[in-house]
């Protein structure tokens, strides 16, 4: 296992497969170099497995995901676990959270990757409620998500982006959507932080709010797409209307109980 500090080697394993690591291509821009650590291990000359420690939040996010080289990706896991905070997040491909040995995971459930494969379903939605959020909004679509949406990932800066869209009905905030990734420079985003408030639900503004988003980043992204919980039926079935399709699984945890080595 050895740090990769090559942008091009790290971009060139990522575009393998670019639905699954949006997240990670997204954290390859400027602005976020700081707060990434990518470990790496190598067959035969060749990066075999890759994994981001992403700290740019309060608690670190460990990204460890892969469909086609599970075993790289568990000795990468094996080696790098000491190494790691004594708490962090994990979003891990299945099978993989074994590897974490010496770690206490605590199961958040299981997730799926929805990729945007059918632009042309946009036609259908009339987006004209949803208005666009700007830093001036940021209270109120943080007392908003608070409400609809706890334990959401809310970062204000985000708003900065121009990728937050909103629904109103009688001045109040009713449903909103965003991203959390949003890269010009590798073309990739990921919506987030997508949510109707309780006494609204029903009534399809999560599809006007997502749809607004997605009209907006066309002409800045070519692979666009978000997570979900796989047991939200209701948050799937809305996606799939707008023409995302699921592209993988994984399970998130919050790990903690192995400390860094001096």
């Amino acid at each position: 296992m050895k740090l990769v500090r090559d942008r091009d080697e790290i971009e060139r394993f990522l575009r393998r497969d670019p639905f699954l690591h949006i997240y990670e291509l997204g954290d390859l821009d400027e602005d976020w170099r700081s707060a990434t650590e990518w470990y790496g291990v190598y067959e035969k000359n060749r990066l075999a497995a890759l994994a981001l420690l992403f700290t740019g939040l309060s608690t670190p996010t460990l990204l460890a995901l892969s469909r086609d080289s599970l075993p790289a990706m568990e000795e990468l896991l094996r080696r790098l676990g000491p190494k790691l905070p004594e708490r962090f997040y994990a979003h891990l491909s299945p099978g993989l959270s074994g590897a974490l040995k010496g770690h206490r995971l605590a199961a958040h459930g299981a997730h799926n990757k929805m990729s945007w494969l059918h632009p042309e379903r946009l036609a259908g939605v009339d987006c004209r409620e949803a208005a666009p959020l700007t830093e001036a909004d940021a209270e109120e679509v943080r007392r908003f998500l608070d409400e609809s949406y706890p334990g959401n990932w809310f970062v204000p800066q985000a708003l900065r982006t121009g990728r937050y869209f909103g629904v109103r009905r009688q001045g109040r905030l009713v449903a909103a959507a965003g991203t959390h990734v949003n890269s010009p420079r590798y073309r990739v985003a990921a919506l987030g932080n997508i949510a109707t408030h309780p006494d609204f639900r029903g009534q399809g503004l999560a599809k006007i709010v997502t749809a607004a988003v997605c009209r907006n980043l066309l002409a800045t992204a070519d692979h666009i797409g978000l997570n979900v919980k796989a047991g939200n039926a209701a948050a799937i079935a809305c996606y799939r209307s707008l023409g995302f399709e699921i592209h993988a699984s994984y399970e998130e945890f919050a790990a903690a109980g192995q400390s860094r080595p001096d």
